[in-house]
């Protein structure tokens, strides 16, 4: 059995479902098939979150209105049973109408997860119009997390069990991606984007033959597009580099996709929906390591710097206090690096996550930092790729390993800032 992982890009409209029918039809009649939210749904979504939380009303009728609008016209230029969508929409109305609110993060699980469940109901409901031997899964009953809303960790021993006792027999077996549920009947979801991560859950309890990943790019490129003009494509990567690339940031795979299928040697392909035949990218146990230098780049970052207030060294004790004050805010680290008298580090410049925590680090360390940077990250780097990527910046911090140089760089001349 193989499993196969379609993006929000590739069922944004009426044709893109069909395009994903006909690809269903032609390459697995019979597999695991993973979809994620339509379009841009999970971002009108957290919007609706947000109207919620915030106790607005009109905007919550306005948001629910729009998404019904956009579903709506989809279906209306495809042919099928929809009666399961309005359901759907009846309960999400109810919940953003007349729940009580809770915790953000569990809020967002029960609304978010809409999308998922919208989007593959519509296409089952397609693929059974065009006669299409299909059977909708609900993937919260089969992934079962803890209740870490928005990150839910994987119950591996119980998700195994249930995936392998239901995912049995002939015809395509259509889920979610991004979603899970917890023993208390909660949705969870897995992480954003976490589809791909999903896809390989599956894979994984089903000792499947191979996961794709339909994307409307021809496979994992060696830079983004929108950076570069003339890119590489990899036509195959070994896990490990693979793992690296989504680690620092490479939007193509999800970071925790990797490590369930290499544990089991499952390969996985990147390929396009777009061009469906062309065989795009292959990750898999090759002894061949990347050949071509691989950037990454992550923009809006701060850089913070932390000293001790009573000049002491950077030790152990400051470490712990540090990370801890990080996790609690929910701010994940892009870079770090210590001396003896101070500890940088880079992250996402988050607007709520930030002042908060930069407000609390003050009251223990004399905290500066630098806004609106830019990180680089280079896979297999020499001195002339580093030199490419600095034309016009001005390098405030580099780290290097043996095959890794993370660049952290500004445009102008915009200054440092202190409390």
């Amino acid at each position: 059995m193989r499993v196969f992982k379609f993006g929000g890009a590739s069922v944004k409209d009426a044709n893109g479902i069909r395009n994903v029918a006909d690809i269903i039809k032609a390459q697995c009649p019979n597999e695991v098939v993973v979809i994620s939210a339509m379009g841009k749904t999970t971002n009108a979504l957290e919007e609706l979150v947000a109207a919620c939380i915030n106790q607005q009303p009109d905007r919550i009728r306005a948001v629910l209105s729009t998404i019904k609008e956009y579903h709506s016209a989809i279906m209306n230029e495809l042919e099928g049973d929809f009666s399961a969508v309005h359901e759907t929409f009846s309960f999400l109305e109810e919940y953003v109408t007349t729940k009580s609110v809770g915790s953000y993060n569990e809020t967002y699980d029960q609304v978010v997860s809409a999308g998922e469940i919208l989007s593959t109901q519509i296409i089952v409901a397609y693929l059974q119009a065009q006669y299409v031997p299909v059977t909708w899964f609900d993937a919260r009953q089969l992934i079962r997390t803890d209740t870490n809303f928005r990150e839910g960790r994987v119950d591996w021993q119980e998700t195994a069990l249930r995936i392998s006792q239901a995912i049995v027999g002939k015809g395509v077996k259509l889920t979610q991606g991004f979603i899970g549920q917890s023993a208390d009947g909660r949705t969870v979801t897995l992480g954003r984007d976490g589809s791909d991560y999903t896809a390989a859950i599956f894979a994984y309890c089903l000792n499947a033959q191979s996961v794709t990943i339909w994307k409307d790019v021809p496979g994992v490129l060696n830079a983004d597009p929108k950076w570069f003009d003339e890119t590489v494509l990899l036509e195959t990567i070994t896990y490990q580099d693979a793992i690296e690339l989504a680690y620092y940031g490479a939007t193509v795979i999800h970071p925790k996709t990797i490590k369930p299928i290499q544990n089991k040697g499952i390969p996985l392909h990147v390929r396009s929906f777009l061009t469906p035949d062309a065989p795009g990218t292959t990750i898999g146990n090759f002894k061949q390591h990347l050949l071509t230098p691989s950037f990454i780049f992550k923009v809006n970052q701060v850089l913070i710097s932390l000293h001790p207030n009573d000049f002491s060294f950077i030790a152990e004790d400051n470490l712990s206090h540090i990370f801890g004050r990080f996790a609690m805010a929910g701010v994940k680290i892009n870079l770090m690096q210590n001396t003896a008298i101070s500890f940088s580090v880079v992250v996402d410049n988050d607007p709520d996550s930030i002042p908060r925590l930069l407000s609390q680090l003050k009251n223990d360390f004399r905290v500066s930092y630098n806004e609106n940077l830019e990180l680089i990250t280079i896979r297999y780097y020499d001195q002339a790729t580093i030199d490419r990527v600095l034309v016009h910046k001005k390098l405030l911090l580099e780290q290097k390993s043996r095959y890794t140089v993370q660049l952290v760089v500004r445009d102008g001349s915009q200054g440092q800032r202190s409390f």
